[in-house]
C-alpha cells in the first residue's frame, strides 16, 4: 500500500493491546516502529494464549506485524542514555505506563523535548494523567463498563456483557493513531512537536455519541435494547427458519418497500406504523408481527429478496463466515504473511485503501530483540558499544 507515514521513526514503548494496536496501524501506513521491549521476556502479550501456533501467541501476531524490536532495560542509567539518543532521531514516542512511571524512568515529555525538540509524545492510559482515578489500573473489561459500554450492550432484563471485541483498548490505539498522525501534520507546518495525553476511558465516552446526547436531551438513562435501536424501528435481528438475519429501516423509503417484500401493504397504512415516531410507539406490537413472519422463510430467501429492493440487510455472521465473505476477500482484509516460525500465515488486512496504492506487503512480527544492533549501529554505536551494552544486559 502507499506509505503514506514514510520516514516517520516511532519509539514504541507500548504493550499489551490499546498501545500496540495504535503503532501497528502507524506501521501499517509505513511507519518504522521500533518496539522497545524489556530484555526479561518483552511484551506479556508474547505469552498471551491459547492458541499458539509453533510456540507463537496468536494474539501478539496479531498487533505487532510490521514492527522492528529492540530489548532495552529502562530501569537502568545506561539503558535510559540509550533511549534519549534513539530519541534524537526519531518522530514519535508512544507509550502505555501509568501516570508517574514514565517519570520515574526519565523518559516523560520534559526529557524527550530536552532530547529533541521536535519529538511528538503520545501517552495512552485509563484515565489520563490528571484527575481522581489517573493511578488505578484498568484493563478493556474496566473501561467498557465505566464507560458505559456495557450498561447498554445485550438483551433487556439480563445481566450486562461486554462487547465481543475490546473496544476499550481498541478505541485508544485508534485514537492514539489519529492524534499522532494529527500532531504529525501540525508538526509539518509549525516544526513544534507535541505532547499527547489519551485516556482510554475518554474514549469511551466519546464514543456513546448519540446515546450520551439522547440522555443530556431528555434525562432518560438508556438500557440494553438487543439487537435494536433506540429511535429507528425495525432496525434488528430476526430469527428465520434457518439462521438470524438484521434489518436496518432508518428512513421511512425502507419501510414501505419492507412491507412490499413481506407482502403485508396493510402495515403501511396503519396509523400504528405508519411512520418511525409511531413504529416506535407501538414496536411491541409491531415487533411480533415481523417475527412471525420473518420466521416462514430461510435466512437467505429473506436476504434475496431484501437486496433486490435495496433495504439494508444481511446475515449475522460467524468469524468463520466472515473472513471467507467474497467481499471481505475482494477488498483484502484477509491476507497472508511469511512468518519465520509458523511459515506462511493468514492474518487479516488493512482497511486503510489509498488511489494510487501500491503492493500490500506485511511482515511478520519480530522476534524479540531482531533489531537490537540495527537500530544501535544507525544511531552510532560500534560493535564493541554494543557487546558491552549486551554484557552489562541493558540491551
Amino acid at each position: 500500500m502507499t506509505q503514506l507515514l514514510e520516514g516517520v521513526t516511532v519509539l514504541d514503548l507500548t504493550r499489551m493491546l490499546a498501545g500496540p494496536y495504535g503503532s501497528m496501524l502507524l506501521a501499517d501506513l509505513g511507519a518504522e516502529v521500533i518496539k522497545v521491549e524489556d530484555p526479561a521476556g518483552g511484551d506479556p502479550v508474547r505469552a498471551m494464549g491459547p492458541p499458539f501456533l509453533n510456540g507463537e501467541s496468536a494474539y501478539f501476531i496479531s498487533i505487532n506485524r510490521n514492527k522492528k524490536s529492540l530489548t532495552l532495560d529502562l530501569t537502568q542509567p545506561r539503558g535510559r542514555e540509550v533511549f534519549l539518543r534513539l530519541v534524537q532521531t526519531a518522530d514519535v514516542v508512544l507509550d502505555n505506563f501509568r501516570p508517574g512511571i514514565p517519570e520515574k524512568l526519565g523518559v516523560d515529555y520534559p526529557m524527550l523535548r530536552r532530547a529533541n525538540p521536535r519529538i511528538i509524545a503520545c501517552s495512552i492510559s485509563a484515565f489520563g494523567q490528571d484527575g481522581p482515578y489517573r493511578s488505578l489500573p484498568a484493563f478493556d473489561l474496566i473501561l467498557q463498563a465505566m464507560g458505559g459500554a456495557m450498561s447498554i450492550t445485550g438483551e433487556p432484563d439480563r445481566d450486562p456483557v461486554r462487547l465481543g471485541i475490546p473496544m476499550g483498548d481498541l478505541a485508544g490505539g485508534l485514537f492514539g493513531a489519529f492524534a499522532v498522525a494529527g500532531a504529525l501534520f501540525q508538526r509539518e507546518r509549525t516544526g513544534e512537536g507535541r505532547y499527547i495525553d489519551l485516556s482510554l476511558l475518554d474514549c469511551q465516552v466519546s464514543l456513546l455519541t448519540y446515546v450520551a446526547q439522547y440522555f443530556l436531551v431528555s434525562g432518560e438513562i438508556p438500557g440494553p435494547v438487543g439487537s435494536a435501536h433506540a429511535s429507528a424501528v425495525p432496525y434488528q435481528a430476526f430469527r428465520t427458519k434457518d439462521m438470524h438475519i438484521v434489518i436496518a429501516v432508518f428512513t421511512e423509503k425502507f419501510w414501505s418497500k419492507l412491507c412490499t417484500v413481506i407482502d403485508r401493504p396493510d402495515l403501511v397504512e396503519d396509523p400504528r406504523f405508519a411512520v418511525n415516531a409511531r413504529r416506535h410507539a407501538h414496536r411491541h406490537e409491531l415487533v411480533p408481527i415481523l417475527e412471525e413472519i420473518f420466521a416462514s422463510r430461510t435466512g437467505e430467501e429473506w436476504l434475496e429478496a431484501l437486496r433486490v429492493e435495496g433495504i439494508p440487510s444481511g446475515p449475522i455472521n460467524s468469524v468463520d463466515r466472515v473472513l471467507s465473505d467474497p467481499q471481505v476477500l475482494h477488498r483484502g482484509m484477509v491476507t497472508e504473511m511469511e512468518h519465520p516460525v509458523c511459515g506462511r500465515l493468514r492474518v487479516v488486512g488493512n482497511p486503510v485503501k489509498t488511489i494510487p496504492d501500491g503492493p500490500r506487503v506485511f511482515r511478520s512480527p519480530p522476534a524479540l530483540g531482531q533489531h537490537t544492533e540495527e537500530v544501535l549501529q544507525r544511531v552510532g554505536y560500534s560493535a564493541e558499544e554494543i557487546a558491552r551494552l549486551r554484557r552489562e544486559r541493558i540491551i
